[in-house]
């Protein structure tokens, strides 16, 4: 059964049937996307932590360069159809717009 709000490319024929207990494509990607957010989850706290300038700066580089490479993965997963997304109803866009929008009064600027 097909969700017809699925946004998603056909699943890459590379994968075996029946899986094993040994790692494939699809696992070591996997893998490497979920480490890639682990460590820019940690890396956004020790940015912000970071009391001295060029630890800081490393560590925005370090940061930044992780999110790319989650990107990267990320790509990767979703063209061989291993990463699939949902499509939300327009209604329910709408109705988180209009509630956010009216925050925009609230600013101090």
């Amino acid at each position: 059964m097909t969700n017809q709000n699925e946004i998603a490319n056909p699943q890459s024929s590379q994968l075996p049937q029946v899986k094993g207990p040994e790692m494939n494509d699809r696992d070591f990607l996997n893998d490497g996307l979920s480490t890639c957010k682990y460590l820019t989850d940690s890396l956004n706290v020790a940015v912000r932590e970071a009391s001295h300038a060029q630890l800081h700066a490393d560590l925005l580089q370090i940061l930044t360069e992780t999110h790319h490479s989650g990107r990267e993965l990320y790509n990767m997963m979703f063209q061989n159809g291993w990463y699939k997304l949902e499509a939300e109803e327009q209604q329910k866009l709408q109705q988180a717009q209009q509630q956010f929008s009216g925050y925009s009064s609230q600013f101090p600027y």
